[in-house]
């Protein structure tokens, strides 16, 4: 089976390499050429533009960095949106808002296309290990199609619903958790260790409570300052939290911690943290204590 694969960084990569694995035949576009040369040498075929890459397969995975990204290469006369045919299906793995996925299942449906959320849930670490978690979301027919090739990249799937925005606002939704988590664990980490206890020894107790690997993976990068390379840097993490604020404002929920966290994200990119993983929040607060 023959797939398009556009945005080739710190997860798209290891994605893309995934499907080479599995012996899917792989066609790919990336903004910069020069990060291409790894798939190519694994057998991957690169393109000049996204519209060839649409062509060439009729099925198109996208992961990008943000809604300016993607809609740069949907839209516009070299974008997916002209290359792929009748039944052609969009499958976005990027965290994107709510108001662009709408926007992009109804402009693949004007042309009798279909497009599917299958936003992962996971670190560079998960996509490599193909261990990643994919809310998938879109029409049933099409989510059928991609299900399969899904399995592949990830170790569970979570099918959302029939429209594709339903997908990105659970995406949304948890990591809005996850930088809660942050917040609230950089703040209790700052606080213990004031009182002259390692941070290591506390995370002991919060790990041996929650038993969440999410408090363990992150507690253990906040705490040995592991903040380079970056799993997910600190510019990224201000745009999630700032697509859950304007999801919960388009719906009139109250995201009060939504504001404190993206006022110290903001704060941290102000000190120059920007490329430093988003666990380097707790460095954010050390300046504002």
């Amino acid at each position: 089976m023959k797939v398009s694969f556009i945005g080739l960084g710190n997860m798209g990569l290891p994605m893309a390499q995934n499907l080479l694995k599995a012996g899917y035949e792989l066609v790919i576009f990336n903004r910069t050429p020069e990060k291409v040369e790894p798939l190519i040498k694994q057998g991957a075929r690169y393109v000049q533009t996204p519209l060839e890459a649409a062509k060439e397969s009729n099925l198109v995975i996208t992961m990008l960095s943000d809604d300016a990204a993607l809609r740069e290469i949907v839209e516009g006369p070299n974008g997916v949106l002209n290359g792929l045919s009748e039944n052609g299906i969009h499958v976005s793995a990027s965290t994107i808002s709510v108001d662009l996925a709408r926007k992009l299942s109804a402009l693949h449906a004007e042309r009798h296309q279909h497009f599917v959320s299958a936003t992962v849930m996971g670190r560079p670490d998960a996509a490599k290990a193909a261990t990643l978690r994919i809310i998938l979301a879109g029409p049933e027919h099409a989510r059928q199609r991609v299900l399969p090739m899904l399995t592949v990249l990830g170790q569970e799937i979570f099918e959302i619903g029939d429209y594709g925005e339903e997908g990105n606002i659970v995406k949304i939704g948890v990591n809005f958790l996850i930088a809660s988590m942050l917040e609230a664990l950089s703040e209790a980490q700052l606080m213990v260790e004031k009182h002259g206890i390692k941070p290591s020894r506390y995370m002991d107790v919060v790990n041996a409570l929650f038993q969440s690997p999410v408090y363990q993976n992150y507690g253990a990068i906040m705490t040995e300052q592991r903040f380079e390379p970056a799993g997910f840097n600190m510019k990224l993490g201000l745009k999630d939290v700032a697509l859950a604020i304007e999801a919960a404002k388009s719906v009139q929920a109250p995201l009060p911690l939504g504001q404190l966290i993206h006022q110290h994200l903001s704060e941290g990119i102000t000190h120059g943290y920007g490329e430093l993983d988003w666990t380097a929040l707790i460095r954010c607060l050390e300046h504002s204590s």
